[in-house]
């Protein structure tokens, strides 16, 4: 066969000429996705309650859940408690689920917090630090003015602190039992200052398989034990082996210092990867510890298991209408 012969045949099938041969498919559109992300089974099930799932994918023992949210398409997760858990399973999402360039088309953070308010009070701070103010990570501007927006218009909000599903087995509404009638209204905080801080030293906090709203591995309304949590919590268990660390944080818990409105350990390591990324960030924090406890506990972390779930709640509220306004945008 001559040169021209050849060359006529490799183009023939190059365009699918010859029988049997095809041209390449062509890749699916790409549509970024939300990221919503909240630390602890607690704290992400509103949103996952309001998510019409359509995928769940574990990578590295945590699971993705791939859905529509209040007319957006989103990732929702669990990051874990801390910083390091925080920062890692964000940059996990953006290696499997990222589309295009930026990766995603925003992130939203929504969990409990310490703060000087009341306790239900909501906060949406405009900047977050990791280093005590030193350098700060901006929620994103738009998200921001359309949280104002919302706000504007009326959020309700919980004022009755319900009992949870403290055993995370998903067979009970976490709101069906309401235990306690607090005093003061939840408001609604607008901008400030969020600080988020890593009391476990540079050491991810393991999740531990079936125990509970708080230190579990899944949301409660997904299955509470699968064997890929079991290596992420003997990995990461080691360094807490000493039951001293967790004697001496909570003997002497840290106090939210003054100047800001949100004290946490996830989210502005979170807002650091979406600053990197280049990509929309903004979060919402609901105060677990704070003023106005009728049952006058002392603070964190008393006022914190007693009252999460109803931070959880009054965040997820604020979050949510957030999300079906940011839908229309």
């Amino acid at each position: 066969m001559n040169r021209r012969l050849v060359l006529l045949a490799i183009t023939a099938i190059s365009l699918g000429v010859f029988p049997g041969a095809s041209a390449a498919p062509r890749a699916q559109a790409c549509h970024p996705r939300l990221l919503v992300l909240s630390a602890f089974p607690a704290e992400i099930g509103p949103a996952l309650a309001a998510t019409a799932v359509s995928k769940t994918v574990v990578i590295d023992g945590r699971a993705f859940f791939l859905g529509r949210l209040k007319g957006n398409d989103v990732v929702l997760a669990l990051t874990g408690i801390g910083l390091v858990n925080a920062d890692h399973t964000t940059r996990v999402a953006f290696d499997n689920f990222g589309c295009g360039k930026a990766g995603f088309s925003g992130i939203v953070f929504s969990g409990v917090s310490g703060g000087h308010t009341y306790i239900g009070d909501v906060t949406v701070p405009s900047r977050w630090t990791l280093n005590d103010g030193k350098t700060f990570f901006p929620a994103d501007p738009r998200m921001f003015a359309t949280v104002q927006t919302v706000v504007a218009r009326g959020v309700p909000l919980e004022q009755v602190s319900p009992l949870g599903d403290c055993a995370c087995l998903g067979l009970v509404d976490p709101d069906a039992v309401q235990t306690i009638h607090m005093p003061h209204k939840p408001q609604i905080l607008l901008g400030g200052k969020g600080r988020s801080s890593d009391p476990f030293i540079g050491n991810a906090f393991p999740c531990i398989p079936g125990s509970g709203d708080v230190f579990g591995c899944q949301p409660c309304k997904t299955p509470r034990f699968a064997a890929s949590d079991i290596p992420r919590f003997v990995q990461g268990a080691a360094p807490f082996l000493n039951p001293n660390f967790f004697l001496n944080y909570f003997k002497n818990p840290s106090t939210t210092p003054a100047g800001y409105d949100a004290d946490d350990m996830e989210t502005a390591a979170v807002a650091r990867v979406a600053a990197e990324k280049h990509v929309p960030f903004i979060g919402f924090r609901a105060l677990s510890d704070g003023l106005g406890d009728p049952l006058m506990l002392p603070g964190f972390p008393a006022q914190f298991f007693v009252y999460r779930q109803y931070a959880a709640e009054n965040a997820a509220a604020v979050e949510l209408a957030f999300l079906a306004a940011w839908a229309k945008h």
